[in-house]
């Protein structure tokens, strides 16, 4: 099979190589505006692709095997594209592709911008509030759009975070004879102090180097969490490539470039781990800063890795080892129903609505979830079965972090560091708090921490007869006050 890239501009804008391609393939797939590209002289049976496209996916190539299938794809298929997907699906071995510059490629030729320096997030096929991580003091985004309406929708979003001030590019169909851009900033955005074809203080917008280059923004959203595969949306099957005027109205293939300008009003929500604890929606059940930090920093997060956070509360841990890496990725396992939909509220609120919920009790809930590279359990320690049942589901080399409060806990990693090894720490913080006329410590309850890298070994302690289970839900969850 063969992946042909193809831009705004077209079959003239085809190398010799992508045109051969097309014309040798017995099946040519595509979205209607890309199959609308291929001169009609170019032979093939044409196949438009079907809405969803990933679920159809299989059955699709099957029904054409044994043919020379060529597929379009936008841009470049390898990024954020439709060549990761068959990738997938059947093996490098199998797949050619034949790139052509992506948008961000271009965009970073229009605007001066080194791409190894700037942060690249995709709306397409996911909710606006996977912005929140990226948006960091002094970084450069560009933000690939789903539709006319994302550019109004990401301004409004940094506005709301103090990012108004930020400089703020759309440019709106890349390597097309209407490419357009305009820059001003979020808040002016907002405002609808811009107008078409200019910048928002009515200075024109500079000439437009080499517009027959090839991008558009690409029809395929990232990897889905569920399936390994992706989902696939087309901008232009709904709607046309034609760019309207008017002040704020934007053509559909867009993506908008951020150079973040924090304001005295923003708050600082760094990637690493610690956040302040009232960024995060809570009943009490939560892991308090300084020692989500160190947790964190024992369960090691790195890119693409999962975690199961059981007795999740507010769901903090698993937040923040999520947005360690766009690529990382989190099931929180919280039965009580008006915590789980906490959880979620958290999650989007901070940047990681891929986030999964659980909502049925442990050691059950974890039957069935994909295999974790690490375990955070901070309630139901005590609760039999449930770390027989994480450290059974942890890989070699998989790390296992609990943290405990009551004695019943404690006893529990006790006996599980006796038998497996590992760091046994009491953690004990006080904070400063006001004492009358005066300042004083005020001592959070310590917290003891479990932390282990699973190698070959017993499948848990022989402890004789374990503690009962505590009373309260999920009582071990280091949402201690005094």
């Amino acid at each position: 099979m063969v992946v042909v890239g193809v831009g705004a501009d077209g079959w003239g804008g085809l190398t010799e190589a992508a045109r051969e391609a097309l014309r040798a393939g017995q099946v040519l797939m595509g979205s209607r505006r890309q199959l609308a590209l291929v001169p009609a002289d170019v032979g093939g049976r044409r196949v438009e692709w079907p809405t969803p496209l990933v679920p159809a996916l299989p059955g699709l190539l099957a029904e054409h095997a044994g043919a020379r299938v060529c597929c379009l794809a936008s841009g470049d298929p390898m990024f954020f594209g439709l060549g990761t997907t068959l990738v997938r699906l059947l093996g490098a071995r199998w797949v050619r592709v034949l790139p052509h510059p992506s948008s961000v490629s271009l965009a970073c030729a229009r605007l001066g911008w080194a791409m190894d320096a700037v942060d690249v997030v995709s709306l397409v096929g996911r909710p606006l509030s996977a912005v929140h991580p990226a948006v960091q003091p002094g970084r450069r985004l560009i933000v690939l759009c789903a539709d006319g309406h994302s550019p109004t929708a990401l301004a409004g979003l940094l506005v709301g975070r103090g990012y108004g001030g930020s400089s703020f590019t759309v440019l709106e169909n890349l390597g097309a004879d209407d490419e357009r851009c305009r820059t001003g900033t979020a808040a002016s955005w907002c405002d609808g102090g811009w107008h078409g074809g200019e910048r928002h203080d009515g200075e024109p917008t500079a000439a437009l180097a080499d517009p027959n280059a090839l991008a558009d923004l690409g029809a395929v959203a990232g990897p889905n969490a569920a399936t390994g595969l992706g989902t696939l949306a087309d901008p232009d099957a709904t709607t046309g490539l034609g760019t309207t005027t008017g002040p704020n109205v934007v053509a559909d293939l867009n993506l908008v470039a951020v150079e973040c300008e924090p304001g005295p009003d923003a708050g600082h929500l760094p990637r690493t781990a610690g956040l302040p604890d009232n960024v995060f929606e809570h009943d009490g059940q939560l892991t308090k800063r300084e020692v989500r930090a160190v947790t964190l920093a024992r369960l090691g997060p790195a890119p693409g890795e999962l975690l199961w956070d059981v007795g999740a509360g507010s769901g903090s841990i698993a937040i923040e080892w999520m947005r360690t890496h766009p690529a990382c990725r989190a099931i929180a396992v919280e039965p009580r129903a008006d915590r789980a939909a906490r959880i979620l509220r958290n999650a989007d609120a901070l940047g990681t609505p891929g986030l999964r919920v659980a909502g049925s009790p442990a050691p059950a809930a974890l039957a069935g979830l994909p295999t974790p590279s690490a375990v955070f359990v901070g309630g139901g320690i005590t609760t039999p079965g449930v770390l027989e049942r994480c450290w059974a589901a942890l890989p070699p080399g998989g790390r296992l972090v609990a943290n405990a409060v009551t004695v019943e806990s404690e006893a529990v990693l006790a006996g599980w560091h006796a038998s497996h090894g590992g760091d046994l720490v009491r953690l004990a913080v006080a904070r400063a708090e006001p004492v009358g006329g005066f300042t004083g410590w005020r001592p959070m309850l310590p917290v003891t921490q479990w932390a282990v890298t699973k190698t070959a070994g017993p499948a848990g302690p022989t402890l004789g007869r374990q503690p009962a289970p505590e009373r309260n839900g999920s009582p071990d969850t280091t949402q201690s006050r005094p």
